[in-house]
């Protein structure tokens, strides 16, 4: 196994927030990695440490073989980032702004490069348009033509899909895992739970700090929960009495049913107990990515 990043004990404060606390990745090459958290959680960050556009505070490692600390410019020629954000030239077309990302990589068969990227991106009826009259999936697509002009050996995407529509999302992971069985090592920072499914691997981050980390299934059956779900007579409105209750470590509404999870089976069992009568139906589930999410959200925020 060759491992495309392998670092250990990150730490990044901003003034007194510590947003990302003693991190630890370890990734192979040709994978993809999401990152999975809230709005705040240190996804963003941990992904400008590892492609060098910011220094830890302290920790060490590698990026695709080279010190992130002493060797942060070199990682940053083989990396492609795509930000949140649409970062390119509004006022070019889209020929106008691959045609430049080229020149800035100085790349030698830059016409060559971008026809096809222009190609693979579906973009080709579109590179004589302005970048402001894509919407907003077509301007994910030039993004991502950009990130990966100079065929670079990571990919770090940060919320690519954020405000596109199901179908865009759809063509979008379709390139990812493209990229990915041509070599390419990726990580995505979301904090969708369909997307999280996507990845070969997931890594949980909450509060700074890495809570989880392997396959879905992995991530899952690691959180050991135990999980009913109630269905009839607006079940979703008992949340707020569940929150209340011994043993229940998560209440929340999914539609017009209830997810209710707990670590402690007995102490689960008896709050249920409280309320299995008609017309409420319960049955013990499998506990979701999205169980697992926000119980790990919920434990996060009451520890000391």
């Amino acid at each position: 196994m060759t491992l495309a990043i392998d670092v250990h004990g990150l730490n990044k404060t901003f003034g007194r927030l510590h947003v990302v606390k003693d991190v630890e990745i370890q990734l192979e090459e040709g994978h993809i990695c999401c990152f999975l958290g809230p709005n705040g959680a240190g996804k963003t960050t941990t992904l400008r440490m590892l492609c060098g556009l910011l220094t830890p505070d302290s920790g060490r490692g590698t990026c695709l073989g080279l010190d992130i600390l002493t060797e942060s410019a070199q990682i940053k020629v083989l990396t492609g980032y795509m930000p949140q954000g649409f970062a390119l030239y509004e006022e070019l077309t889209v020929q106008e702004n691959l045609e430049f990302f080229g020149r800035m990589h100085e790349l030698p068969d830059r016409r060559a490069r971008v026809d096809a990227a222009v190609e693979r991106l579906g973009l080709v009826d579109r590179r004589r348009q302005l970048a402001r009259e894509l919407s907003g999936g077509w301007k994910r697509r030039l993004a991502l033509a950009a990130a990966i002009l100079h065929r670079p050996r990571l990919l770090l995407l940060d919320e690519p899909t954020a405000g596109v529509d199901p179908e865009a999302r759809r063509a979008f992971w379709e390139q990812i895992h493209s990229l990915a069985r041509e070599g390419m090592t990726v990580l995505v920072s979301t904090h969708y739970m369909d997307e999280a499914e996507r990845c070969h691997e997931i890594a949980y981050i909450v509060a700074g700090r890495l809570k989880a980390r392997g396959t879905a299934e992995q991530v899952v059956n690691s959180a050991g929960l135990v999980t009913y779900e109630a269905a009839g007579g607006r079940a979703d409105y008992l949340a707020t009495e569940f929150g209340k209750q011994p043993g229940v470590d998560m209440a929340a509404p999914f539609g017009k049913t209830l997810h209710v999870s707990g670590t402690d089976r007995a102490a689960l069992e008896a709050a249920v107990a409280l309320w299995r009568r008609p017309p409420y139906v319960w049955r013990e589930i499998p506990p979701s990515l999205e169980d697992v999410f926000i119980h790990l959200m919920e434990a996060e925020a009451i520890e000391p």
